[in-house]
């Protein structure tokens, strides 16, 4: 499977959150976002706008103690936190594929924790800091379907 890989600078929180709004309103059912990056960098930031552009008016925050936060708009919404995760048997345990294989939307943060379950055409989202503490590099790479030509049209257009 080929990928496009796209790159970006957000200059600010309120950056990336809309970044994020704009692929929500392009997210279809199943789509799956898998997020990365150290702490601080921008991962739930980026899931608000997501959720925001999915419909939803809730505040999404990061599910860190309970794992899984769910929320509605015009697709069901399955926020993940894998920051407490240490294997791929624990996501097993706790249901992960209803989550993956649901109709919605899936947002998964610190989704490095465990590769090994995640379908080779999720979409993959990296999030930097820059040497200015307030712009992140973000790093898409989809697969070369309709979802890796409407990100780069994204990208380009912001």
């Amino acid at each position: 499977m080929t990928h496009t890989r796209v790159e970006f600078i957000s200059r600010s929180p309120e950056d990336t959150q809309t970044f994020g709004k704009r692929m929500g309103q392009m997210a279809k059912a199943n789509d799956i976002f898998l997020l990365t990056g150290p702490l601080g960098a921008g991962k739930t930031c980026l899931t608000q706008g997501i959720v925001w552009g999915l419909g939803c008016h809730e505040y999404a925050r990061s599910p860190t103690f309970i794992i899984a936060t769910i929320y509605q708009g015009r697709l069901p919404i399955y926020h993940l936190d894998l920051f407490r995760i240490e294997s791929s048997l624990e996501l097993l345990d706790i249901g992960v594929e209803e989550y993956l294989e649901g109709e919605g939307v899936c947002i998964i943060e610190w989704a490095d924790r465990t590769n090994d379950l995640f379908p080779l055409d999720s979409i993959k989202i990296n999030l930097e800091h820059t040497r200015n503490r307030t712009h992140r590099k973000i790093t898409i790479i989809a697969p070369d379907t309709s979802s890796g030509n409407l990100l780069r049209d994204l990208v380009s257009g912001f």
